[in-house]
């Protein structure tokens, strides 16, 4: 965590007067920026579970195209963004490793929606993610980590994931915190349109 993190997690203490909370889920498959992600936005210290990756993950633990990876989330990661004096935002990066993805419909469970970050060098990492966003019923858009320079376009990363057109696709760097921030206005204007068709439908 640089300075200016640990400076702003310093002083952002939760608003006295918050009594709502909403709940966004950050998933995908293992290495494609969740931590990150979650770790550039959040107001607070981020609350993480990484470890260190050792000799007992190997044939277990799928390092293809990350291979300089050197720790691993094992439970949850969890961040704070007060949207305003009554509102707050509850983010949870979720395991990217397949030995954990038993946590998932825990962390799905409450969720007002969910990113699907992907890295276009392990597409077929996020198949599951999307599969049990699906199943919940969790409305998500998904997010490509340029962490390098990107293999796939984002019209061959549809394709690839099949996700239909009313799902958004965007860039980002999970790295920066206003690319993070523009993923999350991404979710929430989505949700927005989703709750206005219900709305009309009725």
């Amino acid at each position: 965590m640089d300075s200016r993190t640990s400076e702003r997690a310093a002083r952002v203490p939760l608003p006295a007067t918050a009594d709502n909370a909403l709940k966004i889920v950050i998933a995908g498959g293992f290495g494609v920026g969740k931590t990150t992600m979650v770790r550039s936005i959040s107001e607070i210290r981020p609350l993480n579970t990484e470890e260190t990756m050792t000799q007992a993950g190997l044939g277990i633990d799928e390092t293809a195209g990350v291979r300089s990876k050197t720790t691993t989330t094992v439970a949850f990661d969890f961040g704070r963004i007060s949207l305003n004096e009554q509102m707050v935002l509850y983010l949870f990066g979720a395991p990217g490793q397949e030995r954990f993805w038993f946590l998932w419909d825990r962390l799905f469970a409450g969720t007002l929606g969910a990113v699907v970050l992907v890295d276009t060098r392990r597409l077929e990492d996020s198949w599951y993610a999307i599969d049990r966003l699906e199943h919940h019923g969790t409305p998500f858009i998904v997010a490509r980590n340029n962490f390098g320079d990107p293999t796939h376009s984002l019209e061959q990363v549809r394709d690839a994931l099949s996700l239909s057109d009313d799902i958004p696709l965007v860039d980002c760097d999970a790295r920066d915190r206003e690319s993070s921030k523009a993923v999350l206005i991404a979710l929430v204007n989505h949700l927005y349109a989703l709750s206005s068709v219900r709305e009309m439908t009725r």
